[in-house]
């Protein structure tokens, strides 16, 4: 369905990012601002940025 247009760096930086966000929901100043994390923590999952789409950025190695 998408492009893939992050590379494996890129994708794994996204996922630790979002999860350290998200864990400041529940430890930490407990704030609903950690919540943002869901959205680099999608987005590495499935390897995808729709702003890098839209900028015409690709980390990724290959043309998929």
């Amino acid at each position: 369905m998408f492009a893939k247009n992050e590379g494996t760096l890129d994708r794994v930086l996204r996922v630790v990012v979002g999860l350290v966000l998200i864990s400041l929901v529940f430890i930490g100043p407990q704030t609903a601002w950690g919540w943002i994390g869901v959205l680099p923590l999608i987005t590495g999952a499935i390897g995808s940025c729709p702003a890098y789409s839209v900028l015409g950025i690709n980390t990724c190695g290959t043309k998929s």
